[in-house]
């Protein structure tokens, strides 16, 4: 079986998945316990990478030495 992460949380008792998962029967699990709010701030940090390269990746694209185009550049 290939290796997945799942999302679950620990309700004072036990660990629940968030989402129905078939495990099978003594299946080697290794379990990470995150600080609350891990998962929000890394998404929300990766959501900030990914706009921060598309700013930069548009400013290459449209640069001030980018030329300025006409209607007569557009081929039919």
């Amino acid at each position: 079986m290939k290796s997945v992460t799942l999302k679950a949380h620990y309700d004072g008792k036990h660990i629940v998945l968030d989402e129905p998962f078939e495990i099978p029967e003594n299946a080697p699990l290794a379990v990470t316990v995150l600080s609350p709010g891990t998962l929000e701030a890394d998404r929300e940090q990766e959501r900030a990478s990914w706009a921060a390269l598309g700013a930069r990746s548009l400013a290459r694209a449209y640069g001030d030495d980018e030329p300025e185009y006409t209607v007569a550049d557009l081929r039919p």
